[in-house]
């Protein structure tokens, strides 16, 4: 046969050098010894022992091979000494190690030694069905007793486990259940003294299906879903694809619960298709697919055309469309898609259209956003495909008239109190504030405050005079409404802030006597007005010719 023909086999089947040799190392009868090599090669090579040349007795049950070779040599005797090297071997090659002496000396004095782990449990990452060696090698005199258990107290069970050699815990056809911290204690017999050691056991599981995607036929125009779940340890990742191209979430195309659910919304011809879902871990990976047949009704009409969406108002859109080019007799009303631009398409609404109308007012929407609108024509057999979409941002607005409350703080001095808008800073705003006397007709004003400013002091007011006090807030798109309290500082401790235009003497009307407080019907109105014009007249008194004010706080 030609080596053109054989070459590549080869290429399959090969062996590395040892990249562990096993060490010398000397030790007492009675003791322990263990040696250790490691080597790669495909297939997987077959290791085992030779001492002086000649194969080790695997019978001897002081001899202990596992399987990731290492070689353990339990109650030493002088026969043991000797030059030991690790085989190598598959199909592809046989390798020798370096050779390793031993050297058992006399025994010891016999003198009491504290049991010791020699070499404990390795941290092992291994995949479902695969086998667990956790090595425990222990010394001391008289020899320890080795034992396993779990961290966290849950029993090991017996099926599938053997102990190998003084110690050694085997774990065959692992299971994610498997998965722990695993302790292996040496124990002097007869006593509580022992030494521990640890290693954690990962078992990891490959992505399967718990459910498969199902090919189904949707009619244009209508949402198809697919569903796929997976399990696996660690939990997969699901991935779609398109006709062998990955697929993201965007435009009519959604995925969800992990991606385990894909949605695709308002089908049309190019969406027919095979679907695969890939559920992935570090474990491995499966992959399901599933089929999409779009149903397309004859005689469907045309999408809308000429879509068109003009903001009205900071909350209001008028949308204009014509009908379809095509097939429109059988239409029965339009469909309207609403979403804002920035939001992904689950949060879209629709708001139904007669047939006869070919312009929509959408309301109820937010100040300086931009959404996004398509229309469909539905039939008895369908809807139409989606119309171009079309944007749109509702204009801005100035703010709402900020709560205002005010206190007497002297015969001379208002303190005006309102909640800080931080955010009126990020729009180019803040608050303007006007006084006056109630008798003149120009304010003193505007007093322009940050957006963060909560309150503000008058001081050097007229004490016999009622005060209109405005505040109001604003931004990029203008003043907004502003709120007015009336005040009077006259008999500055017994009175409060009071809103126009009755209030103007509540306080007081509340501190008469029970003879006052007998009037009622139409009585009370008149009273009310009687005392508003009775403030005017004694806030043309003495008036100052001017005021002062100063910020009470900055926050």
């Amino acid at each position: 046969m030609p080596d053109s023909l054989i070459h590549p086999r080869r290429c399959e089947r090969a062996m590395s050098d040892f990249h562990v040799h096993p060490q010398a190392t000397v030790g007492e009868e009675g003791g322990v010894a263990r040696f250790q090599c490691q080597i790669h090669g495909l297939p997987k090579p077959l290791i085992t022992w030779e001492k002086n040349r000649v194969p080790i007795d695997t019978d001897n049950e002081r001899y202990t091979l596992l399987p990731k070779g290492v070689l353990q040599i339990t109650g030493l005797q002088a026969e043991d000494s000797g030059v030991f090297h690790c085989v190598a071997s598959n199909v592809a090659s046989v390798r020798v190690s370096h050779g390793a002496s031993l050297t058992v000396s006399g025994s010891g004095s016999g003198a009491y030694k504290e049991p010791t782990i020699l070499v404990g449990p390795e941290n092992l990452t291994l995949t479902v069905h695969q086998t667990a060696v956790l090595e425990c090698v222990a010394t001391g005199n008289p020899r320890p007793i080795v034992s396993w258990s779990r961290l966290d107290g849950r029993p090991i069970g017996v099926e599938g486990i053997q102990v190998l050699g003084t110690g050694n815990l085997i774990i065959s056809d692992v299971t994610v259940q498997h998965s722990g911290v695993y302790v292996c204690a040496a124990n002097r017999p007869g006593t509580r003294v022992r030494r521990t050691a640890q290693g954690r056991l990962v078992v990891q599981a490959p992505a399967e299906f718990v459910q498969h995607p199902q090919s189904i036929s949707r009619p244009a125009g209508t949402t198809a879903m697919f569903t796929c779940q997976a399990q696996g340890e660690p939990p997969p990742h699901v991935t779609w694809l398109k006709n062998g191209q990955v697929l993201g979430p965007g435009g009519h195309v959604r995925l969800k619960n992990n991606n385990s659910t894909l949605t695709i919304s308002g089908i049309g011809p190019e969406d027919e298709a095979i679907y695969q879902c890939m559920a992935e871990n570090s474990a491995g990976s499966s992959q399901a697919s599933a089929r999409l047949t779009v149903l397309w009704a004859e005689g469907l009409p045309g999408p809308p055309v000429n879509v068109q969406a003009v903001s009205v108002s900071s909350t209001e859109v008028r949308v204009s469309w014509t009908e379809p080019l095509v097939n429109t007799k059988e239409i029965i009303g339009y469909v309207l898609h609403i979403r804002k631009a920035a939001d992904p398409p689950e949060l879209e609404y629709q708001e139904a259209v007669s047939k006869s109308t070919f312009q929509h007012l959408v309301s109820d929407l937010e100040p300086s956003t931009a959404y996004s609108f398509y229309i469909k024509a539905y039939t008895p057999r369908g809807a139409s495909s989606a119309s171009a979409p079309t944007l749109a941002s509702t204009l801005g607005e100035a703010p709402a008239p900020p709560p205002l409350s005010v206190r007497v703080l002297g015969s001379s001095t208002l303190q005006l109190l309102w909640e800080p808008w931080p955010r009126l800073a990020q729009h180019e705003g803040g608050f303007k504030l006007f006084y006056r006397p109630a008798s003149k007709a120009s304010f003193t004003g505007p007093i322009l405050l940050p957006g963060t400013v909560s309150s503000y002091n008058l001081s050097q007011l007229d004490p016999t005079a009622v005060y209109e006090v405005k505040l109001l807030a604003y931004n990029q798109h203008g003043d907004g409404n502003a709120t007015v309290r009336f005040v009077s500082l006259r008999g500055a401790s017994e009175r409060t802030a009071l809103s126009p235009p009755c209030d103007c003497r509540k306080e007081e009307a509340t501190n008469q006597t029970s003879t006052t407080g007998i009037v009622i019907g139409i009585h009370i109105g008149v009273t009310c007005i009687i005392f508003c014009v009775l403030f005017l007249l004694f806030g043309q008194r003495g008036r100052a010719p001017g005021a002062r004010g100063t910020l009470a706080s900055w926050h």
